[in-house]
């Protein structure tokens, strides 16, 4: 009797879930896939690295392809973006309609426009130096780790542009308020992604009470640290910052820009613009030293066209083809999100000939596209000289910052920024491996490709440190 008991409630879930669930499927041409258990689905075969175990579903069950971009501009409604992107209101977060439009609008026109980047351009600058000076004062002829000095150089570039203010490496603006951002961030990071099993199977939301009540605290948290900002900002009266251009535009329309509107657009810029530059200049690097040849020729191309008289600037990236290359080559090969932001159909639609239901879950795997050999020639290669041909560049086959209306707003300041760094540690310094080791490319099981051993090298200063710096 016991048995029964406990038996029980497992068997009427499988009946509900069929009585539910098994007529509607049966009316739709679902794409190819493994046999799924009831409840739980294809859960049990999930193992990261997870952009590779979808390529291999691909290759076994055929990969499908289609044009949806207005119905599949919505987002999926996960449970961390409730509770950390102010009920789903972000220029991330947001479903496709007005409210996203004017998100987008203002990143497009206000915040991330060409002329507001290039008069960043200063921020950018100094902070590449400051990594330089790092470089040669501590590591000269040493060996250093890159990624905990690119993390620095990336956040401290988006920190200083939305608030004014460093939050990593020397001469940090508030040491109590530096942790608590790093703390946060790596937090909500952590929470993000396929981090909650009930976003993708929402009988399991039942058993996620305390994880909603973890992220809950999260998001007040940060809206809490992003008052504070906001308040100071508007008490000190900071200029030429994100935030102080976001108060002007209040006292122009304060009923659409509202605190909450511009503490989602600084949340955005801080969590996107700064963890996927760090990643891309630590795998630019990593290939550059596994292929000594081509950091060679980049190297000869920076010495020729720009010498070693003055650091290369931002209006030089025009004249260096080879390292643009470089750049792209290295988004291709080493996506630093290898799934891109998941999106979900407002309607029932057809993909490739198959349905796909209203509200389901699509991820469209970049890593796989960018390696795929019909699209590319030896797809696996490091070989800058591909990009050659703009027509390759420019093709949607390349889709490091997404595609379609969704996007993602910083993919210029993204480019401005590895382009400019990768250049200046080209420039400024000689590199070669620790005791001539192999460089280690396998990346990390996680949502956020990283390399899964860091980068370790040697750097000696080359005459510009003497000659840019002084």
């Amino acid at each position: 009797m016991d048995y029964v008991v406990i038996l029980l409630p497992f068997v009427l879930l499988i009946l509900a879930y069929k009585f539910l669930f098994s007529s509607k499927t049966q009316s739709f041409s679902l794409p190819p896939g493994p046999t799924p258990f009831p409840i739980v689905g294809n859960l049990h075969l999930v193992k990261p690295p997870v952009h590779r175990l979808f390529r291999r579903f691909a290759e076994k069950y055929e990969c499908f392809t289609g044009q949806n971009d207005i119905i599949l501009t919505n987002r999926p409604h996960f449970l961390t973006a409730k509770y950390v992107a102010y009920d789903y209101t972000t220029v991330g977060t947001a479903p496709y309609g007005d409210h996203w439009r004017n998100l987008r609008r203002i990143c497009s026109l206000e915040i991330l426009s060409s002329n507001r980047l290039t008069g960043f351009l200063s921020v950018r600058s100094d902070e590449i130096r400051r990594l330089l000076t790092k470089l040669s004062r501590d590591y000269n002829g040493r060996v250093v780790e890159l990624e905990p000095l690119l993390a620095d150089l990336t956040f401290n570039n988006i920190v200083r542009m939305v608030t004014g203010r460093r939050y990593y490496g020397d001469q940090v603006h508030n040491k109590e308020e530096a942790n608590l951002f790093k703390k946060l961030v790596t937090q909500i990071n952590d929470n993000s992604g396929a981090s909650h099993q009930g976003d993708y199977l929402p009988i399991l939301k039942v058993f996620g009470h305390s994880y909603e009540k973890k992220v809950k605290a999260l998001g007040e948290a940060m809206d809490s640290f992003l008052q504070r900002l906001l308040d100071d900002c508007r008490r000190d009266g900071e200029s030429n910052t994100m935030l102080s251009h976001l108060l002007s535009l209040q006292q122009e329309q304060p009923k659409y820009y509202s605190d909450v509107i511009i503490k989602g657009l600084m949340l955005s810029m801080m969590l996107a613009g700064t963890d996927t530059s760090a990643v891309t200049l630590e795998w630019a690097m990593a290939s550059l030293l596994k292929n000594p040849e081509v950091l060679k020729k980049a190297k000869a191309e920076i010495d020729d066209k720009i010498g070693q008289e003055h650091l290369v600037d931002e209006p030089d990236i025009v004249n260096l083809p080879y390292l643009q290359n470089i750049v792209l080559e290295t988004f291709r090969l080493c996506p630093a999100a290898p799934l891109l932001v998941p999106r979900s159909p407002s309607e029932d639609i057809k993909i490739g000939g198959y349905d796909v239901p209203c509200g389901t879950i699509v991820l469209v795997n970049s890593w796989s596209i960018h390696r795929d050999p019909k699209l590319w020639d030896e797809p696996e290669r490091f070989m800058p000289e591909r990009f050659e041909d703009k027509a390759a560049a420019n093709a949607n086959k390349l889709m490091m910052f997404g595609n379609g209306r969704r996007t993602c707003p910083g993919a210029a300041l993204g480019q401005r920024m590895v382009s400019l760094a990768l250049g200046s540690l080209i420039q400024c310094f000689d590199w070669e491996k620790v005791n001539g080791e192999d460089i280690d490319m396998t990346e990390n099981p996680g949502m956020a490709m990283r390399k899964l051993v860091p980068l370790r090298a040697v750097c000696h200063q080359r005459p510009i440190m003497t000659n840019g710096l002084a």
